[in-house]
């Protein structure tokens, strides 16, 4: 997993497809210090425990304050958050830039 440190406050995670996605889930602490970009551009299928992980890494970085947003979804990935009512929880944008655009202006 690929940690882009773009300034003192935000991170940029770019994820990989499975196996290597739910291990970076598994193996990513959302107090990084800071908001976090999840790039979901190598993703193209998320399954119920990856879901599961997102929304407790949800749930913590709400409580320190953190933001946490998910950009580059496949159409795939994307209809997944739209089935299970996901997208009302989370922050989504569409690719890398826009999202660290969208964290600089708040």
């Amino acid at each position: 997993m690929p940690l882009e440190r773009w300034s003192d406050r935000v991170v940029v995670v770019h994820l990989a497809d499975d196996p290597t996605f739910t291990d970076d889930l598994l193996a990513f602490d959302a107090a990084v210090g800071g908001d976090v970009v999840l790039d979901f551009a190598a993703v193209r299928h998320v399954n119920s425990s990856n879901l599961g992980r997102l929304l407790k890494l949800r749930k913590q970085a709400a409580g320190e304050g953190v933001r946490v947003v998910l950009c580059g979804l496949s159409t795939e990935v994307w209809g997944t958050f739209l089935m299970t009512s996901l997208d009302c929880l989370f922050e989504f944008s569409d690719n890398v830039p826009t999202a660290l655009a969208t964290l600089q202006m708040a």
